[in-house]
């Protein structure tokens, strides 16, 4: 997800020590194992681990970058589903930590959206609470988001809407799938992008868990918004989303072939896509620019990493 020299050269001037991964460890049951990156870590008889370098790249600043993707998704579906968002208990941390713009309860018509709904909403607010947790005193503050005017951006950017109409993604249960499509293929890139980044397994492990639970949902959004007939105007925002994170084709329709049915996006060989960080800020943030805030994030994310790249 991240460019190397990116994190090194940001989360070099991090807080974040040794300390939180042992936060980490206790928080994922580990307590016992000792320090990560140590040979505590490993059972009788197994090979070492090596010690990250002195200086290396923190992989909590990994996570926390993760965590303001989580911090989006989450305040966008439990406002779908019950018409509120995260408790203030869960948006404290370091930061500023700022408001949510937008946002009601859907009206969903038809049972089984309504019910995937809910469990991807109950899912999200579990990955807010582990990382948090997991966290400890490292972990970020919900930064400012608009689940508001930004989809309006957004549709307006893939062509759903004129430019003098707006985009309401809880007006009904197709423009929640349409706007809860934006998310879900950047979440499943993101952290798979993530994955040579982090040194330490129990981090590792806990991304990996969180990155099939993004897929699962992905795949939900995907299949119910081609079996609804929609795949032409979440074909729209897959080549907005691709306009946006750069030259290279990281986005794929819901169809292809002429209207084959293409619900798993992958590349030849059969595997998922990656995103760098800078390439996920520039689809969240709404801009092809270097920026460092805009869209979904207004004042920007919290952490070190948070400038999108320029793809011009």
């Amino acid at each position: 997800m991240f460019g190397q020299k990116t994190v090194v050269d940001m989360i070099n001037r991090s807080a974040e020590n040794e300390a939180d991964r042992r936060t980490f460890l206790r928080t994922a049951g580990l307590a016992s194992l000792g320090a990560v990156g140590s040979a505590s870590l490993l059972g009788a008889g197994t090979t070492p681990a090596v010690a990250a370098p002195s200086g290396a790249p923190s992989d909590s600043a990994v996570l926390n970058f993760a965590l303001n993707l989580e911090y989006l998704e989450a305040e966008f579906y439990s406002n779908a589903v019950y018409g509120h968002g995260l408790d203030s208990t869960l948006t404290d941390g370091k930061g500023a930590r700022g408001g949510v713009r937008g946002g009601r309860q859907v009206a969903f018509k038809s049972k089984a959206i309504r019910q995937y709904a809910q469990e991807i909403a109950g899912d999200e607010l579990a990955h807010v609470r582990f990382l948090r947790s997991a966290l400890g005193s490292a972990k970020v503050a919900r930064p400012k988001i608009d689940i508001q005017a930004s989809f309006t951006a957004a549709a307006r950017a893939a062509g759903l809407i004129g430019a003098g109409q707006t985009f309401d993604p809880y007006a009904n249960e197709n423009n929640f799938l349409l706007a809860a499509f934006i998310f879900e293929d950047v979440g499943v890139t993101a952290y798979k992008g993530a994955a040579p980044l982090i040194d330490n397994k129990t981090y590792l492990e806990a991304a990996a868990g969180i990155l099939a639970v993004e897929a699962y949902h992905a795949g939900i959004v995907r299949s119910s918004l081609y079996a609804k007939g929609l795949a032409a105007a979440a074909g729209k925002i897959s080549i907005a989303r691709d306009t946006l994170d750069g030259r290279t084709d990281l986005d794929q329709e819901l169809t292809r072939d002429g209207g084959m049915a293409n619900l798993i996006p992958t590349d030849t060989n059969g595997i998922a896509f990656s995103r760098t960080a800078a390439q996920v800020l520039n689809v969240v943030y709404l801009t092809p620019e270097k920026a460092t805030r805009g869209g979904f994030f207004p004042a920007g994310v919290n952490g070190a990493i948070r400038q999108s790249g320029s793809n011009g």
